[in-house]
């Protein structure tokens, strides 16, 4: 591996696997058992544990702690994974912890993620690929984040809950329920407040599957209608718009309740 692309007092444990493009900046610290995709940069005072994989092309700032063992006091050391993908941002002073063997024994975030500085993703999350963490966002264990949702800042996940695509918090919330995909949430404890219509623009959603999407939200939080009247209407609903499946997907695989 040429020199210069690890500085000098960095510390590279002799069984982490580094491809030759690989950037380690001053003071950083990988250790056993990690291996680092081409095109990856870490820069200083970055620690980094395994057992942890990480993919290519992954911009990783100062001060972050990757791959520590899971805040959970059933850990026993059993050899768990942090699996991070490609074309990930991940800021300052963030935390990754690894898996536990309670439940998938893995802490997977996608790819082309942009995680902003001070997020913390705890053992067992599962983080799909182009969402956005803003500042500060706190993820218990056992969290699913959906493709392309945005946590605003500060915002708090209790353990087990999911978040669907497309979903949009406001800074300070606080989530112990379910939100499903396409939902503006907010509040302490979040509550649903209309649909994300600006990120389904900018993703190139129809104005029609756009209108089609807020009738669907209608369905679920205006009409009056119990979960399971809810449920059958948004089947039927499907049939004419592909993009409610999403929903109806989300809906079956609910364990803690929705936002409501």
């Amino acid at each position: 591996m040429p020199a210069s692309k690890i500085h000098p007092t960095a510390i590279i444990d002799a069984t982490a696997e580094l491809d030759s493009s690989v950037e380690i900046g001053p003071y950083s610290i990988v250790g056993a058992n990690v291996k680092i995709d081409a095109g990856t940069r870490v820069a200083g005072h970055v620690i980094i544990n395994g057992p942890t994989i990480i993919g290519k092309n992954n911009h990783i700032f100062q001060y972050s702690s990757l791959g520590e063992a899971p805040q959970d006091k059933k850990y026993k050391d059993e050899p768990t994974l942090l699996e991070i993908g490609d074309n990930n941002t991940i800021r300052e002073f963030c935390t990754f912890n690894r898996g536990t063997i309670q439940d998938k024994g893995t802490t997977k975030i996608g790819n082309d993620n942009w995680i902003m500085a001070y997020v913390h993703i705890a053992h067992d999350c599962q983080i799909g690929n182009h969402t956005i963490f803003a500042n500060n966002t706190s993820l218990a264990g056992h969290v699913d984040i959906d493709d392309y949702a945005i946590l605003g800042g500060f915002t708090l996940i209790h353990q087990f809950c999911k978040v669907g695509s497309h979903v949009i918090t406001a800074v300070g919330s606080v989530v112990f329920k379910d939100i499903p995909p396409y939902v503006t949430a907010a509040g302490y404890d979040a509550k649903p407040h209309g649909i994300n219509a600006e990120g389904l623009k900018r993703r190139g959603f129809s104005a029609e599957s756009i209108l089609q999407i807020k009738r669907a939200y209608k369905a679920l939080y205006r009409n009056g209608l119990t979960l399971d009247e809810a449920k059958i209407e948004l089947a039927a609903m499907q049939k004419t718009t592909p993009e409610i499946g999403l929903l109806t997907d989300f809906l079956k695989i609910s364990t803690r309740g929705i936002v409501r």
